[in-house]
């Protein structure tokens, strides 16, 4: 087993020798750990570099992303986005609201990105959009919910990623406490579900790359 402090140094060296976010990323991530007070929320150099990847693979039209934060992903995603392509992000907490939507400026983007602000659960049903790629990183509890949701949004061949589905290890640790509980139910449900495609990867905190037939 790779201990805490190996795993830790084999990141660093990971994120030393990938590509680096643009400036713009850099000031963000630094302002949210100034700013917040749980600044790991934030997606970071490294799953920030794969969600950039992943976008300019799929050069997506229609996204949807559950949980803005600070909007690290967001932008991170943004960079792959086709011509015309636009971002619908949801956050429950108005009080972020004026650092992403100061970095959206900055980036360039603001035009490509909406963001809605309340609970996930009613804004969802109101956004009448057909999507190439949903990033699902809210409340954890509500993933199961969430994907029920979002299914019939998302075009044949699209693509749902969900983020912290390992939740520090809790999930396959024996964790009893209700969130890790309701991750291990999502993450079984994924599987069992006969939809979709899903590959969970032991990036960061754990990422389901979750694809439509």
């Amino acid at each position: 087993m790779i201990d805490e402090h190996s795993f830790k140094a084999i990141y660093s060296y990971c994120e030393s020798v990938s590509d680096q976010p643009s400036e713009i990323l850099h000031q963000l991530y630094r302002e949210t750990h100034l700013k917040t007070l749980a600044p790991r929320m934030a997606s970071g150099p490294v799953q920030g570099r794969f969600l950039s990847f992943f976008s300019k693979l799929v050069s997506p039209t229609q996204v949807l992303e559950i949980g803005t934060f600070t909007g690290y992903a967001t932008l991170c995603i943004a960079e792959g986005l086709a011509e015309n392509g636009h971002i619908h992000t949801i956050e429950v907490n108005p009080e972020l609201n004026y650092i992403s939507d100061k970095y959206f400026r900055k980036s360039g983007k603001r035009d490509q990105i909406t963001s809605h602000i309340g609970d996930a659960k009613e804004i969802i049903s109101q956004i009448y959009r057909q999507f190439d790629i949903v990033f699902i990183d809210a409340k954890k509890r509500d993933y199961a919910l969430y994907f029920d949701m979002v299914i019939d949004k998302v075009k044949s061949g699209g693509y749902i990623l969900a983020d912290n589905v390992l939740w520090d290890g809790k999930v396959y640790l024996g964790g009893t406490d209700l969130t890790t509980k309701s991750l291990i139910e999502f993450n079984q449900k994924m599987k069992d579900d006969p939809r979709i495609e899903t590959l969970l990867l032991p990036l960061r905190d754990g990422l389901s790359i979750l694809r439509k037939k």
